[in-house]
């Protein structure tokens, strides 16, 4: 019996060690949720002009916000092993802080398989859209801490 702390097999492999997508067609819906958060620090300067909407491209938070939700949907054709999974809830969250912005995301779905990769493709690309908005006032940006926050999976009623 293996224990919790050795590696599990790769289920993205073959015997051949060839890269697979793997088949979640015997496994049963159940309620997915995932969410993911990340950073991207900015200069307090940067940091005025978001809060005072004097980017010239826009809101920057309204704008990443939604370029994350069209990111999750998009996971797919991004990540090549994910499957696309009919997704039934996106929600991306920008808060902007003293330091950069902070982007939550969550993801929701009906499926045989986890919509994780969804949320954390929502965070990365609403933080790249921060930093694509910024980029022409703020030469020192990082994007920092893309994290998984939680997944859960859950029974339907039956």
């Amino acid at each position: 019996m293996k224990s919790d702390k050795e590696p599990k097999e790769l289920s993205h492999t073959d015997d051949s060690g060839r890269a697979r997508m793997v088949d979640v067609g015997s496994k049963p819906d159940q309620l997915r949720i995932a969410r993911a958060e990340g950073f991207i620090r900015l200069k307090p300067e940067t940091v005025t002009l978001i809060r005072q909407n004097l980017m010239k491209k826009g809101d920057v938070l309204i704008i990443a916000e939604v370029a994350g939700v069209q990111a999750a949907k998009a996971t797919p054709s991004l990540i090549p092993l994910c499957h696309p999974i009919q997704i039934s809830q996106v929600t991306v969250k920008t808060t902007l802080l003293e330091e950069g912005v902070m982007a939550v995301s969550e993801v929701r779905c009906i499926g045989q398989t986890g919509v994780e990769m969804e949320a954390l493709t929502a965070v990365s690309v609403a933080l790249l859209t921060v930093y694509d908005m910024c980029k022409a006032v703020d030469k020192t940006m990082t994007i920092e801490s893309i994290n998984l926050i939680e997944k859960t999976k859950h029974d339907l009623p039956r």
